[in-house]
């Protein structure tokens, strides 16, 4: 069916897909496809969450940050991390291409609902955010003995 478009598949293809990325690159958007290792757009600074039935666990990967400077709240199961990242890139240097994020972010996690948000403490170490929220003692699991 397309067996007559062959002619024009090397160039007018290739040009609209070469003028799609740069448009992308030009206005901001992440120009290449998520991947399994990579955050998709606006899902900077990285984040993995684990959880056990006694807390929840929540890396975020941030290396270059203030841990002075960031800001994180929890307010009805909802537990938001913002801060920024300034990067020197220097002002002699005319940069092509940047990969390293820099800016301000925001990132908003729904926790579950047995979370204590009176008990949650977070920690910054090489580069890694590390918030650990207890679940609540009531609603953790009870071993009952039988008589």
């Amino acid at each position: 069916m397309f067996g007559t478009f062959t002619g024009l598949q090397g160039s007018l293809f290739d040009d609209l897909n070469r003028l799609q990325r740069e448009l992308d690159e030009s206005f901001g958007r992440w120009p290449y496809t998520a991947q399994l290792r990579s955050p998709g757009l606006g899902g900077w600074p990285p984040i993995n969450i684990g959880a056990t039935p006694e807390r929840v666990d929540v890396y975020l990967f941030a290396p270059g940050l203030d841990p002075n400077e960031l800001d994180i709240s929890i307010q009805q199961n909802l537990l938001t991390i913002a801060g920024q990242r300034q990067i020197d890139r220097g002002d002699e240097s005319g940069w092509y291409r940047t990969e390293r994020y820099s800016g301000e972010f925001r990132r908003a996690l729904t926790l579950p609902e047995d979370v204590d948000p009176e008990r949650v403490d977070a920690s910054y170490r090489d580069g890694i955010l590390h918030v650990v929220l207890q679940r609540r003692e009531a609603s953790q699991p009870r071993r009952i003995t039988v008589s």
